[in-house]
């Protein structure tokens, strides 16, 4: 004998049309919205250098001119081109000139007369320090990543924050805080946005080192806590105590 309420508990339990739909568009969107939003921000900031660069070439080397040159098109005649990404071509390859001429002794020199004019401007002298620091910061080659991802208790104990390890205490701080115990300077970052954070220096014993890799670490924080890393170690030791 069928049973009519288990036919309508299953019918309820199908989700109907609109929301298999939604739940399509929702996974959908999951997938367009990062590549799109890559894309146009790679186009926009493409854009953005060529009408910055473009000023500074001369009208005759200009794409269109160039183009309606090579094809004979009379003044009145000439077509409309938009050559985007051209103009970031003529950047990197300036960019790389400047910097070649810069790690010399001769651009070294005058590199230190301009910045030592410019240590004498009140405002410029602000702008430049502040500008040139986040540069040096960003672009800089040397190896100067964290160290290891770990947890610490913060804002109190028994309660833990991911932070990472940038490198041991030294100087007049490992001097006053070290008390046989290593000190280490770890880097609380704010969640979700972890550019921003709290410098703390704790002695070695308060820090839990982790297993997990430092870009992992800092996926965990950016998502809040939704997005964890899959990390086998913690799932075969998970195995092995139950």
């Amino acid at each position: 004998m069928i049973d009519p309420d288990h036919d309508d508990n299953k019918r309820r339990g199908r989700p109907g049309i609109i929301a298999r739909l939604r739940s399509n568009f929702l996974a959908g969107l999951i997938i367009v919205a990062p590549i799109g939003l890559t894309f146009w921000l790679i186009w926009t900031v493409v854009g953005w250098i060529d009408s910055w660069v473009w000023p500074f070439v001369p009208q005759a080397y200009q794409p269109e001119e160039l183009i309606n040159h090579l094809l004979g098109r009379a003044p009145d005649d000439e077509i409309q081109v938009n050559v985007r990404g051209i103009g970031v071509v003529i950047f990197l390859l300036f960019t790389m000139l400047v910097g070649w001429i810069g790690k010399g002794l001769i651009g070294r020199s005058f590199l230190g007369i301009g910045e030592r004019m410019v240590d004498r401007m009140p405002v410029v002298r602000s702008i430049y320090n502040a500008a040139k620091q986040i540069a040096e910061t960003v672009f800089s080659q040397r190896d100067t990543s964290f160290d290891k991802a770990c947890l610490v208790e913060y804002p109190r104990k028994g309660i833990w924050a991911i932070a990472f390890v940038s490198t041991n205490a030294k100087g007049e701080i490992d001097a006053k805080l070290s008390n046989g115990d290593p000190v280490v300077t770890v880097f609380l970052p704010t969640t979700p946005n972890p550019t921003s954070g709290f410098l703390l220096f704790l002695p070695l014993s308060d820090v839990m080192i982790l297993d997990m890799s430092v870009e992992d670490a800092a996926k965990l924080v950016i998502s809040a806590g939704l997005v964890y890393p899959n990390d086998k170690a913690a799932a075969a030791l998970a195995q092995a105590t139950e």
